[in-house]
């Protein structure tokens, strides 16, 4: 139980699984999405440590279609939205609905997009090989060729034509 009454939940990432590292959680209280699922392909170690965990309680769920609504206007905000897969968008979606419930979800992972929005969302996490991050970022697209700046994602730049890339707007530190 954690300070507030909150059981936990922890929430794998792939990167979680791909670590190699072995992962002990209480039974029945780790979760996945059917994305980091389809990541992994059968045969090979790592797919067996994945089926290793399923057998061990490791359950696979679908987030709601709020929570992925939600996690995609946060990203959009953070200017995380280009710097997350389909699958990382569904790892964050899973916390916010376990959040929403009666118990608290951990994101297990060591993608530092992932580790961004989830502060932004005040989503606790715990990465398994890195350190994890020690600052939240606001990404924002600048253009190469004028180096005008924009709030919403776009590729090219409509003033002189030149692609866009994705620069840090503002940093905070965060606290552990």
């Amino acid at each position: 139980m954690t300070k507030k009454g909150k059981s936990k939940i922890y929430i794998l990432d792939t990167s979680a699984i791909l670590s190699g590292k072995p992962i002990h959680f209480e039974q029945n209280n780790m979760i996945t999405s059917q994305l980091v699922s389809n990541e992994l392909k059968p045969g090979g170690r790592l797919y067996n440590a994945f089926q290793f965990l399923k057998e061990k309680g490791l359950t696979i769920k679908t987030p709601s279609k709020e929570s992925i609504k939600k996690i995609k206007e946060v990203t959009d905000i953070t200017g995380d939205i280009n710097r997350l897969s389909k699958t990382d968008i569904e790892i964050l979606a899973l916390a916010v609905d376990i959040n929403n419930s009666e118990k608290k979800g951990v994101i297990i992972t060591d993608d530092y997009s992932i580790q961004n929005v989830a502060n932004y969302l005040k989503i606790e996490f715990e990465p398994i090989n890195q350190s994890g991050i020690t600052k939240r970022f606001i990404w924002t697209c600048r253009c190469r060729g004028c180096g005008k700046k924009f709030k919403e994602n776009i590729k090219i730049c409509p003033i002189c034509g030149t692609e866009t890339i994705t620069v840090i707007s503002s940093k905070k530190m965060i606290k552990k």
